[in-house]
């Protein structure tokens, strides 16, 4: 394994897991192909029991156990960022691979300038075995970026100037940053809005926002609701909450389509959401997109 560059940053990269152990021992066997590794890889496991019978991520491993029904997602990366030793932190999804470039492409970045960095993701297709992904030339070809995503440089750095283009897949930041805000607001419970009030609370402290090139993941595929109605009560619930906090709201592409749906009343210059009938069963089965790549 390389060692870390003298020009480069201690990197912890974190993840979190409930189920999905064949998504995070590929993620391991990524870690293994870095050409820089990481000082150690914290998982912070919302289930009792770690995994069994996990590879060898060519670094550390740090196992915590955070309590709480059904995915207590924020106090999750709380714990770990608490946890981790490296002056970067790494948060990777449980679901992505990382190129063998992805610690490197962090570590440098933050080494040349302090900010929030934010990985290309591309999106992998249903038909990949779990067990037997791909070497990363493959997973190059067959993987589709976001359409919604901006390009993001091939390498060195690009500023963006919308820190809410933080997606909880993959971003790295200074410990120290993510300690200046207090991590992660526990309020926001369930699934949403956590991840883009982090990123304004870091804006609001200076800290600019940039696309690292070379930082490319791969998003293992999943099941995914078009539009997220299994998610219904968290989402009006968290961006209540962001409203009342930054004065805006977000996650306005999923209200919109809450709004037309008919499920709720939503004008995005009211500081209020009228909830006009919940999303029954049958509704929610429907929006079940197994082949759909992106929600």
């Amino acid at each position: 394994m390389p060692a870390e560059p003298p020009d480069g940053v201690p990197a912890s990269v974190l993840t979190l897991v409930r189920g999905r152990a064949d998504r995070l021992r590929n993620l391991m066997a990524g870690l293994a192909r870095q050409t820089v590794c990481p000082r150690e890889l914290v998982i912070a496991w919302m289930q009792p029991e770690p995994a069994p019978d996990l590879p060898d991520p060519g670094c550390p491993v740090r196992h915590l156990h955070v309590a709480g029904e059904p995915m207590p997602l924020a106090a999750a990366r709380n714990r770990a960022a608490g946890a981790a030793a490296g002056d970067l932190l790494i948060f990777l999804d449980v679901d992505c691979i990382p190129s063998p470039t992805l610690v490197g492409a962090y570590t440098r970045a933050a080494a040349e300038t302090d900010g929030l960095f934010l990985g290309e993701v591309l999106y992998l297709p249903p038909n990949l075995s779990p067990d037997a992904p791909p070497d990363p030339e493959t997973l190059d070809r067959l993987g589709q970026a976001h359409p919604a995503r901006p390009a993001v440089p091939e390498t060195g750095l690009r500023c963006e100037p919308d820190p809410g283009q933080l997606w909880g897949l993959s971003f790295a930041l200074p410990a120290r940053a993510w300690g200046a805000v207090g991590g992660m607001d526990e309020a926001y419970v369930g699934y949403g809005g956590e991840e883009t009030d982090l990123a304004a609370r870091l804006a609001a402290t200076g800290l600019p926002t940039y696309w690292v090139g070379r930082a490319r993941a791969y998003h293992q595929h999943h099941a995914v609701h078009v539009p997220p109605l299994q998610h219904f009560e968290a989402i009006l619930v968290n961006a209540a909450r962001f409203f009342d906090t930054h004065g805006r709201w977000c996650m306005t592409y999923w209200l919109g389509q809450f709004r037309a749906a008919g499920l709720i009343d939503w004008d995005p210059a009211a500081p209020a959401i009228r909830v006009l009938r919940r999303p029954s069963a049958a509704e929610i089965a429907a929006a079940h997109r197994p082949d759909a790549l992106f929600s």
